[in-house]
């Protein structure tokens, strides 16, 4: 009987249709990630009603939905990882987008409170959870598949391509959200209507998962294989690499959320900006950063990535508060503070897959990078929103942007250690 292999061969002969299979089911996973996002408050009538005050449903509504999602994310990351590692990646991608589809129609399907209880917002927690587990999974097998299907000299390029479809599902959730909000009556959209973006969500999932059965693996069967790596084989054998992957993480997911979720609500409670121009800045400055991704990509390839990372890391520290102060309550300065911040950024986005990809042996990269990049994400990506509004409500919002730069400056040391990777070969 054989076993996979531990290094993986040369680059599969047909890259771009790799970089298909993994952007495709990427851009699935996150377009149902944000559509929950954006249908929060729409599902809370319906699921968390306000006249269940009395029951456990509070409880629910405000630990569990909220924060499962995110802390399962690195539950996924090690899980998806090592099945990533012991039976391929291609297996890997393929359950994380049936577990992203499956969830996806969960919610699409919650029943209503009114209906059945507490039952409605157990099933709602219940998706989330499968939500957590399939995103934390899989940025841990399509970094690696991403990174392992590229030529040499386009590892870089490849990389870009995670955030690319990230921010495409993005915005793919929001458009859906709007249009449906805009032309529907609030009443529908409280009703049946919120369920319609899960729905499709999970007709998607099913084309992601054709596409995905499609690629070709990127670590091979071999009957002479060592034993497979253990679920803990990267932490226990490799765990200076694991502190690596969550300091070069920490600033950049800080910076990631604050700039692609936070800065619009920023800029609404500190200046007091329309709520539809701070969403439209958003949502141009997000379409900025997508095309901005495969040009950082590209220059890491030429100049490594060291450069980059350390042009996000010090740009970050130096220019994050003055950037934030800048903001006067017009949407042409949140959209100029959104573009250049997205600049910086994606000296740390585009590249990030590459970098993760290689500090890791080929063995236990999936899981060497799934756990503590999903752990260090759900730490300092994921509370990022909260800590900035409690902050604003304790009276002391200014704090804020000085703890986006301390950390950043703290991840900008990690990156001035690094060695550099771009023009050394892939384990394989």
């Amino acid at each position: 009987m054989t076993e996979i292999a531990t290094h993986a061969p040369a680059p599969p002969r047909r890259p771009l249709r790799q970089l298909l299979a993994a952007s495709v089911g990427n851009a699935v996973e996150w377009y149902d990630w944000y559509a929950y996002t954006f249908l929060a408050t729409h599902i809370a009538r319906q699921v968390f009603p306000s006249g269940a005050g009395g029951s456990l449903v509070p409880l629910l509504s405000t630990f569990a939905v909220f924060a499962v999602g995110f802390f399962m994310r690195p539950v996924g990351g090690l899980l998806m990882g090592a099945v990533a590692d012991r039976r391929g990646r291609r297996t890997a991608l393929t359950v994380t987008i049936l577990l992203m589809g499956g969830s996806s129609l969960l919610v699409g399907l919650t029943p209503a409170y009114t209906a059945v209880g507490l039952l409605s917002p157990v099933v709602l927690v219940t998706a989330r959870l499968l939500q957590g587990l399939s995103v934390g999974g899989e940025f841990a097998a399509s970094t690696t598949f991403l990174v392992e299907s590229a030529a040499p000299g386009r590892r870089g390029l490849f990389s870009s391509f995670q955030y690319v479809s990230t921010s495409l599902g993005q915005l793919a959730a929001s458009g859906l959200a709007a249009l449906l909000v805009a032309v529907l009556p609030e009443d529908a959209m409280n009703g049946w209507a919120w369920r319609v973006p899960f729905l499709l969500g999970a007709l998607l999932s099913l084309a992601g998962f054709w596409i995905r059965r499609s690629a070709e693996e990127t670590l091979t069967a071999h009957p002479a294989a060592a034993p497979r790596p253990g679920l803990l084989d990267a932490l226990r054998h490799h765990p200076r690499a694991s502190l690596l992957i969550a300091g070069i993480t920490a600033g950049g997911t800080l910076a990631y959320y604050t700039w692609t979720s936070y800065l619009p609500t920023y800029a609404e409670l500190r200046t007091g900006l329309a709520k539809s121009d701070a969403l439209l800045a958003g949502t141009l400055s997000l379409a900025f950063f997508t095309l901005l991704q495969p040009v950082g990509g590209l220059l890491s390839d030429r100049f490594g990535r060291k450069p980059l990372l350390l042009c996000f890391g010090l740009g970050f520290a130096l220019f994050v508060v003055p950037l934030l102060h800048a903001l006067d309550g017009s949407f042409l300065s949140l959209l100029l503070v959104q573009c250049a911040g997205m600049v910086l950024l994606t000296g740390f986005t585009s590249i990030s897959a590459a970098v993760n990809a290689e500090v890791f042996p080929a063995r236990v990269r999936a899981a060497g990078i799934g756990f503590p990049y999903s752990l260090t994400v759900a730490l300092f990506g994921g509370t990022a929103p909260y800590l900035g509004t409690l902050l604003q409500e304790l009276g002391r919002p200014g704090l804020f942007p000085w703890y986006v730069a301390v950390l950043c400056l703290c991840s900008s040391a990690v990156y001035l250690r690094l060695p550099e990777s771009a023009h050394q070969p892939l384990d394989r």
